[in-house]
């Protein structure tokens, strides 16, 4: 793509931001929410936490603390 050309189509893009004034978001690029651990982590670690405290329990009940 020529220089001109490729001005002319971010000027195209951007030219609504002129009179949105302040609102103009960061990027405009669509960006996907994503979770910050994946599912099979997360199962994983309640997985471990909930088998330690059962476990933390039952041992607690069978030596009579």
């Amino acid at each position: 793509m020529a220089p001109k050309q490729r001005m002319r189509v971010a000027n195209e893009k951007h030219s609504q931001n002129v009179t949105m004034r302040g609102n103009v978001p960061k990027t405009m690029n669509p960006k996907d929410e994503k979770y910050a651990v994946g599912p099979y982590l997360l199962g994983l670690f309640l997985f471990v936490v909930c088998g330690s405290a059962v476990f933390q329990i039952i041992q607690s009940i069978r030596y009579g603390m």
